[in-house]
Parts: structure tokens; C-alpha cells; sequence
């Protein structure tokens, strides 16, 4: 087992590691940046090295930095969290060439999965249905035209380096193309660097269904359910839970098994997430992320298991801790991404926390680096915490949720709380008769958005 692990991320996911390493008995080392010197993960963590300025490129995503920070504490493992460096291959074949050991999959299969074409080749061969589209990357847009009149309007153009909605768009019909396929391509290029794009048959009105993996690098692997994340804004998740309200037993069973059995095939190492458009019964391969999600929290919650520690430990060279047969589901659990935005535009909203009061008892969890006085920074991503809960069942999961919410006290800054007291009115979130477009639709309808 490590001694020492250093946590190349920040805010409540360098904390979630810091309490699982101290848990384990191992030393932890936070990086952090000249405008995170405060934060609460630094405070917690048995050391901390600070890697650079406020911003993340001088910081956060300085490969020479976070090696150094290895190098000087005597690291002998990187956490990468999630965002930032968490799926750069290139960054973890650094790592390994250091001798240093990364906690999950190699280099070679976070570039399999990095590629959304070379992905879904993947999947496909090892049996995992996919969504009809294009073979490969489309050169050009009287190509795409053609693919558009074969598999039929609407399609939708997405970069295959892509994530978070960026180079993506949905053409309708050939005309639409026109504009689509140049606009999907310039934005790919600007966010990733990379213009190629592909298509893929629109699916209407789907929901976003994730199952979530293990293996042991070593041939093994297993499934811990699915999550639903169809509500969403922006195609960011705001709203997750497991298991999803729409699939049953068999259907769980069904396609967790032939995940477990992809990622085996593979020799996939640690944890992952394959994710799917579901819709009329069947599954539709997306992408696969090669990394522990934000929503991890509500798997734990219904398996009873630890997914940092078994990251850990597998990492390790360690023997995953469970067997499929162990692992069944017991209750319902909900995480809602509580971000510091001001409604109802969702503008960004940094200040210093006057006041902080996080929610307890039976069956919550909050996962926040939040502290009274702290100073939120302007330069990251806006998520200041995730609310777990867990029940016996969804409504009185749903029961828990309201009542942790109005427990919460978060002042001096705006924050999205707001938004989830009004869809827990919805009688469409109350029986998870939800899709992907339903919270987008329900914004436009509901906030001057």
C-alpha cells in the first residue's frame, strides 16, 4: 500500500480523497494555487505544495508542477479527482514514466476512450449497443449531408474530442447542416484543438442512463448499477440518481453485465463510467469516462461501498474488495449539484461565505469544502458542493432532499439552491417521468433564463 498520495485537484473532490487517505492511514500531499492557499482541502490535507497562480493553466494543469510536487513530498501516488488532468493521457504516461503511480486506467485506455470514434468502435466490437451514425470522423459537409439523408433528419454533429456540449450541434434537416456541421467543427477546434467531428442519429427524447465499472487491470470487473442523470442544463448533470427510476431489475442486470464484460475484455484498471442514451427499451453508447464522476456519491450510497478507497486499493495492485454477487442495491439516493450562481441566468457568483450550515442526520451527506469566511475564487468551475441523501425509497428519498434543503444556510453569495426547492414541486420529478429535455424546457418556461 502508498504512504503517500498527492491530490493533483482542488474544492470537494481533493477533500473527498484527503478523508479517504486518512482513513486508510496514508499521507496526503493537497496542491493548490496561489488563489486557493485557504481552501479547505490544504487545511486538511498532512501537507500541501503550492504549484502556481490563480490560473488553472499556470496551476492545476501544470504537468512540470504537479511532478515536482511529487517529486519534493516523496508521492508515491496521484488522485487526479475529476476535471482537470484526470483524463489526459498524456499526463498519465508522464506519471508513469516517472515511475510514480496514477490511481486509475493506463494511458492507452483513457486515449481509447478519449476518442469518441475510436470509443465506439471499441464498444461496439465487445457487444455494447451504439447509437446509428457515421463509421468515422466526416470530412466535409457535403458528406455530411449524405449521412444526414441515410440515417434521417435530425442528426446531431459532435466533436470526437469532445465533452461538456462543446462542439455539438443538432441539425434538423439539410438545411440546418449548413450551418451545424461548420459551427460544431469551429467550436471543436477552439475547445479542443481538434475539428474533427461525427454524427449520430438524434434520438428524441431519451434519457441519460451511466452505468458505473470497476476493474482490476487484471481481467476482472464488475457493475454497481446505473445512475440517471437526464436532468440537465446545457448538457451539464444538475439532478442524479441511483438506481434510475426508469429501469428495473432485469434491465439493470442486462446491461451492467455486458459493461462488466466490455471493461474485463479490455483489462480496464479502477473506475468508470459508460454512459448511454436510453429510449424506448434500448441502450445507446455515448462515450465512456475514464474516471471517477462527480456523482459517484450516490452509487456509494446504495451499494455501501467506498470508491476512492477501492480506487486506492486497486491502484495498489490490491484485489477488488467485492464480488458481482455482493453487490445489490438497498434503497434510493439523489445528489444535487449545488453551484454558487445567481438565478435566473446562472451567473457565476464568487464571494466570501458569511455563513455556513451544512444539513445532517439520518441519511444526508455533504460533500463541500465550504467554511464560514472562506472566499469562493472566480477562476474554476462553480461547484461548491453536492447534497447526498439516501432512503428506503425514492419518495422518501425525495422527503429527505426537501428537508436537507432547508436546512442548508449558504450566505454572502448566490447560490442555485433555489432551483431544486421549485422542482421538488414538480409532479415530473416527483414520479422521474423525466428526460433530457425536460429541465430545459422547464427553465424556458419557468426562469427568465
Amino acid at each position: 500500500m502508498f504512504d503517500k498520495i498527492l491530490i493533483a485537484n482542488r474544492g470537494e473532490i481533493a477533500l473527498r480523497v484527503v478523508r479517504a487517505c486518512r482513513e486508510m492511514g496514508i499521507a496526503s500531499v493537497a496542491v493548490h494555487s496561489t488563489a486557493d492557499s485557504d481552501a479547505m482541502h490544504v487545511r486538511m490535507a498532512d501537507e500541501a505544495i503550492c504549484i502556481g497562480p490563480a490560473s488553472a493553466t499556470q496551476s492545476y494543469l501544470s504537468i512540470p508542477s504537479i511532478i515536482a510536487a511529487c517529486e519534493i513530498s516523496g508521492a508515491q501516488a496521484i488522485h487526479p479527482g475529476y476535471g482537470f488532468l484526470s483524463e489526459n493521457a498524456s499526463f498519465v504516461q508522464i506519471v508513469e514514466d516517472h515511475e510514480i503511480t496514477f490511481i486509475g486506467p493506463s494511458a492507452e485506455h483513457i486515449r481509447l476512450m478519449g476518442d469518441k470514434i475510436t470509443a465506439k468502435d471499441t464498444m461496439k466490437n465487445l457487444g455494447v449497443p451504439c447509437v446509428p451514425g457515421s463509421d468515422g470522423g466526416v470530412p466535409d459537409l457535403a458528406s455530411a449531408k449524405k449521412i444526414g439523408a441515410e440515417f434521417g433528419y435530425p442528426v446531431i454533429v459532435k466533436a470526437t474530442a469532445g465533452g461538456g456540449g462543446r462542439g455539438m450541434k443538432l441539425a434538423r434537416s439539410e438545411a440546418e447542416m449548413d450551418h451545424a456541421f461548420p459551427t460544431a467543427r469551429a467550436e471543436a477546434k477552439a475547445a479542443f484543438g481538434n475539428d474533427e467531428v461525427y454524427i449520430e442519429k438524434y434520438l428524441g427524447n431519451p434519457r441519460h442512463i451511466e452505468v458505473q465499472v470497476f476493474g482490476d487491470g487484471k481481467g476482472n470487473a464488475v457493475h454497481l448499477g446505473e445512475r440517471d442523470c437526464s436532468l440537465q442544463r446545457r448538457h451539464q448533470k444538475v439532478f442524479e440518481e441511483a438506481p434510475g427510476p426508469a429501469i428495473d431489475p432485469e434491465t439493470r442486470a442486462r446491461i451492467g453485465k455486458t459493461c462488466a464484460e466490455a471493461v474485463a475484455e479490455i483489462g480496464y484498471s479502477g473506475a468508470g463510467t459508460i454512459e448511454f442514451l436510453y429510449e424506448d427499451g434500448e441502450f445507446y453508447f455515448i462515450e465512456m469516462n475514464t474516471r471517477l464522476q462527480v456523482e459517484h456519491p450516490v452509487t456509494e450510497a446504495v451499494f455501501g461501498v467506498d470508491l476512492v478507497r477501492e480506487q486506492i486499493q486497486v491502484a495498489a495492485g490490491m484485489p477488488l474488495s467485492f464480488r458481482q454477487e455482493d453487490l445489490q442495491v438497498n434503497g434510493h439516493a439523489i445528489e444535487v449539484r449545488i453551484n454558487a450562481e445567481k438565478l435566473p441566468n446562472f451567473a457565476p457568483s464568487p464571494g466570501r461565505i458569511t455563513q455556513y450550515h451544512a444539513p445532517g442526520g439520518l441519511g444526508v451527506r455533504m460533500d463541500s469544502a465550504l467554511y464560514d469566511g472562506y472566499r469562493i475564487p472566480p477562476y474554476y468551475d462553480s461547484l461548491i458542493g453536492k447534497l447526498i441523501v439516501h432512503a428506503q425509497d425514492r419518495p422518501a428519498a425525495l422527503a429527505r432532499l426537501h428537508r436537507a434543503l432547508g436546512e442548508l444556510i449558504v450566505d454572502g453569495i448566490e447560490t442555485t439552491v433555489p432551483l431544486f426547492h421549485a422542482l421538488l414541486e414538480e409532479p415530473a420529478l416527483q414520479t422521474g417521468d423525466y428526460t433530457i429535455h425536460w429541465l430545459e424546457k422547464w427553465l424556458a418556461e419557468n426562469l427568465d433564463a
